[in-house]
């Protein structure tokens, strides 16, 4: 499966999460890094989701950007 995830940028580090998966977040130093620690986070998540019996949510968040002025 392939979710979208959010990467942000604050004071100190970096953020993600993934819209499709409420609550699986992960911070890093490094865009690269938080990469890194979401992937594993969802690998967790859905399997925390399988062991609980939980049916695993479809992918169905879209990506895309918009052009405008600055």
């Amino acid at each position: 499966m392939r979710y979208a995830i959010v990467i942000e940028k604050s004071d100190n580090n970096y953020g993600a999460w993934v819209p499709d998966l409420p609550g699986c977040v992960a911070t890093a130093k490094t865009v690269e890094g938080v990469q890194k620690r979401i992937q594993e986070a969802i690998e967790m998540h859905l399997a925390g989701m399988r062991e609980d019996g939980d049916p695993i949510p479809p992918p169905t968040s879209q990506v895309h950007y918009v052009d405008v002025a600055a």
